[in-house]
């Protein structure tokens, strides 16, 4: 089997690591990958979210299956393309891909299906509409820009003039662009974050290991939201009861929603909850695997991920061939200084080999590239040290220890993932 991985960070470099163990796998490709990618798959330079430019990667190629990591190329109708031309591929069409591409489908998917969320306010496309709506909420109260803002399209806000300034920026000023034209007010949920990703081929589907994921960037959860400093997954996040509770009233009620809608889902599907004390509600959706998540996810697979994928791309998945590595997983983002603000690139990173080396340790690569013989930053969020061990201790004991094999100017992460309780008042991303 030949595969085509779309995308270039944490999530894409996990996902062509697991692919590579695949046994039946030959050659992988990803599109357009980074540093460390480069040594599990063979790079090629194109822009995930340029649809036709991935079309013809893909015509040239010849993959025998795509997994399309990134939501901007399934928002963008990559894969719609991809089944125009019979082509096996992983991941939602553009019309499922709404339920991330905008927050106002997404809530209102959930209201006309009953689905538990957190209560609506009103969508606006117009500042002064918005400005006008804050009288009328309780605070805090959260703000949600319509679209695709890479993370900083929703604000907890705790007094009126916050979500003044965050629509001012977003809606006047146009600081995060087309995602936000459009903006929603709803009431901000207590309780602790839970991330429930599950694979589907459009009728079954089977949920993963469960995960948490740790948004602020710094420790107790203290400074701005970022994309992810950090993960991990234990089976004790997900006691049977609450699960059972979770698929009954979230799970197969979307699932059911779906397909009373005509959409046929097929992929990936990301259910951001919060565990309120009046049970489960979503906070969002994602139609992708999270990241870091994602890493955290793919370092418990004891299963052929390849085989499993492309049974679900062709609608003959089977859940009982996803076999999960009993104990825990644990995920470490280091971030180049001033990130999620303005920071530096082309700093170069040194310990990797040390770092590697080190017993059920992934260093996977999520802002790299290769300039000659060094590795050197080149995003936000550089590096996610992933471990696995027999408990959540173990995997945070061996993750924090390749953290300390690795150097780079400006490196900053957190140190208490895995320790600290989850966000309390919380919206997604």
């Amino acid at each position: 089997m030949k595969i085509l991985v779309i995308g270039g960070g944490g999530r894409e470099h996990a996902l062509a690591w697991k692919l590579g163990q695949s046994k039946g796998v030959e050659k992988i490709w990803c599109a357009p990958g980074n540093g460390g990618i480069a040594e599990e798959a063979e790079c090629a330079a194109v822009d995930a979210g340029d649809v036709a430019g991935v079309v013809a990667l893909a015509e040239k190629t010849q993959p025998d299956l795509t997994v399309v990591g990134p939501e901007l190329p399934l928002v963008n109708g990559l894969v719609d393309a991809f089944r125009e031309r019979a082509w096996a591929v992983v991941g939602p069409e553009k019309k499922a891909a709404q339920l991330e591409g905008s927050k106002i489908f997404a809530k209102e998917f959930l209201q006309k299906h009953k689905i538990p969320t957190a209560g609506f306010y009103g969508a606006y496309d117009a500042a002064g509409a918005a400005y006008r709506a804050l009288r009328a909420v309780d605070w805090p109260a959260v703000i949600k820009a319509d679209g695709l803002c890479a993370g900083k399209g929703v604000l907890v806000a705790g007094r009126p003039n916050e979500a003044t300034e965050f629509i001012e920026r977003v809606m006047e000023k146009n600081e995060l662009g087309e995602g936000a034209k459009r903006v929603m007010l709803e009431e901000a949920l207590e309780g602790e974050e839970l991330s429930f990703i599950l694979l589907t081929d459009g009728e079954r589907y089977a949920p993963l290991v469960p995960t948490r994921d740790h948004k602020r960037v710094f420790d107790n959860n203290e400074g701005p939201n970022t994309g992810g400093m950090g993960a991990f997954s234990t089976d004790d996040l997900l006691p049977e009861s609450l699960r059972r509770t979770i698929e009954t009233t979230i799970v197969e009620p979307t699932m059911r929603g779906l397909a009373a809608d005509g959409i046929r889902y097929q992929g990936f599907l990301y259910i951001g909850l919060m565990l309120t004390k009046n049970g489960p509600k979503v906070l969002e959706f994602n139609c992708r695997l999270g990241d870091p998540e994602a890493q955290a996810i793919l370092a418990r697979v004891e299963f052929d991920l390849a085989e499993v994928l492309a049974d679900a791309a062709a609608g003959n998945l089977n859940p009982e061939r996803m076999k999960w590595k009993a104990g825990a997983s644990a995920c470490v983002v280091l971030a180049s200084g001033g990130y999620p603000g303005k920071f530096e690139t082309g700093k170069e990173i040194q310990g990797l080999p040390e770092a590697g080396r080190l017993s059920e340790v992934k260093v996977l690569h999520a802002g790299t590239k290769r300039v000659g013989d060094k590795i050197v930053t080149s995003g936000g969020r550089v590096l996610g040290v992933t471990a696995t061990g027999k408990d959540l201790r173990e995997a945070l004991d061996r993750a924090y220890g390749a953290v300390g094999k690795i150097q780079f100017v400006g490196m900053h992460y957190r140190k208490d993932i895995g320790k600290w309780p989850a966000q309390t008042s919380a919206a997604g991303d």
